[in-house]
């Protein structure tokens, strides 16, 4: 199924992101990923679904292009410089004008000036954590939280808060009287989306958006 703000001239950044070392195939919410994704405002997934039309070159306009390019990627980058440059470019609503664009797997990858530039999509990986530890071991010191905290470059003590932000939004714990943090408003939102969810399906996205900082 196309997407309505796909264009053929994309297949060049797709290539040029398949072929950055090591060639292949990349995980769906690596950075180069996402950053594409949100360059063209096409969600992280569709143009995932893309890069494996790309390496297979089903049709003849792909095979073209690997003809022209796969072997050629300063011509590819020359291109692409050139693509870059078209007025409208990574800016889809004006260039695609009347087609609305859904900026809701953006706001995941945004930073959230109010929680001290932490995005959205941490704050996941982070409740996924939270549903592995118990209240006495989400603190600094745990293995699990210095890990994570390492892996997204947060300081550990940030983990822990978050962390003790989402047990105010917790039912189970039923702290009520607890003070609001920086957290609380994406939290609320991240636990509203997640909280009562799948704890499979948070865990296997988790892994995924891990992705990004590797």
């Amino acid at each position: 199924m196309s997407h309505p703000l796909w264009s053929d001239e994309y297949w060049l950044l797709l290539m040029q992101l398949y072929q950055r070392k090591p060639a292949g195939i990349k995980p769906l919410y690596s950075r180069g990923m996402v950053e594409l994704s949100l360059e063209l405002h096409i969600p992280p997934h569709y143009l995932y679904e893309q890069m494996f039309r790309l390496r297979r070159a089903g049709t003849p306009h792909l095979e073209r292009l690997w003809a022209t390019y796969g072997e050629n990627p300063r011509r590819l980058s020359r291109d692409i410089k050139k693509l870059r440059s078209m007025a409208g470019f990574s800016n889809a609503a004006a260039f695609y004008e009347g087609v609305a664009v859904n900026e809701s797997f953006e706001s995941d990858f945004r930073p959230v000036p109010s929680c001290g530039g932490i995005m959205p999509m941490m704050l996941i990986i982070i409740l996924d954590l939270y549903f592995r530890l118990t209240p006495a071991t989400m603190v600094r010191n745990t293995p699990e939280i210095t890990e994570l905290a390492k892996l997204m470059g947060m300081k550990p003590d940030t983990v822990v808060e978050v962390m003790e932000t989402f047990q105010t939004l917790d039912p189970y714990l039923n702290r009520k009287d607890a003070e609001p943090s920086q957290f609380t408003e994406e939290c609320r939102k991240i636990w509203k989306r997640y909280g009562n969810g799948n704890p499979e399906e948070l865990s296997s996205l988790a892994a995924q958006l891990k992705a990004y900082f590797k």
